[in-house]
């Protein structure tokens, strides 16, 4: 996990946009970019219910899980490219330790090590 304002490293690989916006004040083209899959960001109902609220970060977590459950096919992207190698999950947020990416990363690795 990466956020996008951070500088690129050699170590990025398959950069993934995990965000529903685009970021703020962000050229394309400024960032490596592989795919930029909207589908796995939460909607914007549990985005602005949540307002990185650390008192409801578990709440948000299993409500994130039931949206990402629905987009199975967007889910599955992101496991093949897990599958040959490293995966970068960009994302816009301030917060580096609740966010949707974290979760995210979460909700993968709990997928690939189910397999």
């Amino acid at each position: 996990m990466k956020r996008v304002y951070d500088p690129a490293g050699p170590s990025d690989a398959h950069c993934i946009l995990v965000d529903r916006l685009w970021p703020r004040g962000k050229k394309k083209g400024s960032f490596p970019l592989e795919a930029w899959i909207k589908e796995v960001a939460p909607s914007n109902a549990l985005r602005q219910w949540y307002q990185h609220d650390p008192e409801k970060w578990d709440e948000f977590r299993d409500r994130y899980f039931k949206e990402l459950d629905s987009v199975p096919d967007s889910i599955e992207k992101l496991l093949t490219l897990a599958k040959t190698g490293d995966v970068t999950l960009l994302f816009g947020s301030k917060e580096l330790e609740r966010n949707n990416a974290v979760a995210l990363k979460e909700y993968l690795e709990k997928l690939l090590n189910d397999t």
